[in-house]
């Protein structure tokens, strides 16, 4: 009997095993690929996570990159220096999320990849979870297993309020020059953003609509912008995925059981930041379970509402700001991105430094004077 199974190796998952594992639980995480396993992803990470762990991330970064630089329809650039004390990481996802689990395993979590989860069951005080090779128990539960994940349904959780967005993405080698900054392109695309993170040895291309709207031809947009960089989409492997954003404030907790990362639509629904939310509720959710554990019964409680004052208030802020910056995108770019004090801003809420509630209602208030007429931003 574990103290607590984990559905999942991404960075939720891989974060809940590593500080429960380290508090002296009994942990067992849970993962249906084999690890390392590909995840399609940009890979940019908030150095801010590095606080909520006492180890070095270094072998798990692949870059460090202090410039952004934007575009909209491919021309009109501004770079901005991010002007914070530490740079952003670029991850692959087959490293990082291995990396994390392997810090976990160190602390003495166990391992199970290559193992599906086939269904769960609830037995007076534990849960059963069958897996593909014979069932395991565990007094908790941790549903970190993503977007696509079957286990908030199988817990309960039907209609979760989340905003199903789109993605497609590739990973391209190339020769990437230091100083290379991040992409973002703005304008080719309704409802969304392209982007380019430089890798040490190679780009992560990728393209999203978080709004909704008609079907646009992602594969073809991408294709287009990546000429910018003189690289072929078209012959490397695309992968198209859903994102969980977060829309709204909503119970993550059952019996002996809570949601984590993608699964709980922690995804930010302005810039879909994915990862530094799941590590942020994993690092919750192993708090949560480990004072349950002490026999604390209001702990899973406060889990749910500590996500939501913690994190989904600002999110809330965050879908504002969407709402107005998606729906008239031109101005948008010219008062919000070519404006050096905005983007220094945005910088600096992709490092964790400021929050939007920081920045909102100046950024909201730009914005709609400028839709309208005689009136200032």
């Amino acid at each position: 009997m574990f103290d607590c199974i984990i559905v999942g190796a991404g960075p939720a998952g891989g974060t809940s095993a590593y500080h429960l594992a380290k508090q002296g639980r009994s942990v067992l995480v849970l993962e249906k690929e084999p690890l390392p396993r590909y995840k399609p992803c940009g890979g940019g990470v908030s150095p801010q996570v590095a606080q909520w762990f006492d180890f070095d991330f270094t072998p798990a970064i692949s870059l460090k990159v202090n410039s952004v630089r934007f575009t909209w329809k491919m021309e009109d650039p501004v770079e901005v220096e991010l002007k914070t004390p530490e740079p952003m990481w670029m991850v692959r996802r087959d490293v990082f999320d291995h990396f994390l689990v392997q810090q976990a395993q160190k602390q003495g979590a166990e391992l199970r990849d290559n193992t599906e989860v086939t269904g769960i069951q609830f037995k007076s005080d534990h849960w059963q979870v069958n897996t593909a090779d014979g069932p395991v128990t565990g007094r908790y539960l941790i549903a970190a297993d993503g977007a696509k994940g079957p286990m908030a349904k199988w817990l309960g959780f039907k209609e979760r309020k989340r905003r199903l967005a789109g993605a497609l993405e590739a990973e391209v080698p190339a020769q990437v020059e230091s100083g290379n900054p991040i992409h973002f392109e703005f304008g080719m695309v309704k409802n969304g953003y392209i982007w380019n993170f430089p890798k040490a040895d190679g780009y992560s291309l990728g393209i999203g609509t978080f709004r909704g709207g008609e079907p646009q031809d992602m594969k073809a947009l991408l294709a287009e912008y990546a000429t910018l960089f003189g690289v072929d989409v078209k012959s490397s492997q695309q992968y198209g995925h859903p994102l969980c954003l977060w829309d709204g404030n909503q119970k993550l907790h059952t019996q002996n059981a809570v949601l984590a990362g993608e699964a709980a639509c922690v995804v930010d629904p302005f810039t879909a930041e994915g990862i530094r939310p799941s590590i942020f509720s994993g690092m919750k959710a192993a708090e949560a379970i480990n004072q349950a554990l002490t026999g604390d019964r209001s702990a899973l409680e406060r889990y749910t509402q500590i996500i939501n004052q913690e994190w989904g208030e600002d999110m809330a802020w965050a879908q504002r700001i969407a709402g107005v910056f998606y729906r008239v995108p031109g101005i948008g770019y010219k008062v919000g991105i070519k404006r050096p004090s905005a983007t220094e801003r945005m910088g600096k809420i992709l490092c964790g430094e400021l929050r939007y509630a920081d920045v909102a209602n100046r950024a909201i208030k730009r914005l709609t004077s400028s839709l309208i007429p005689g009136m200032g931003g």
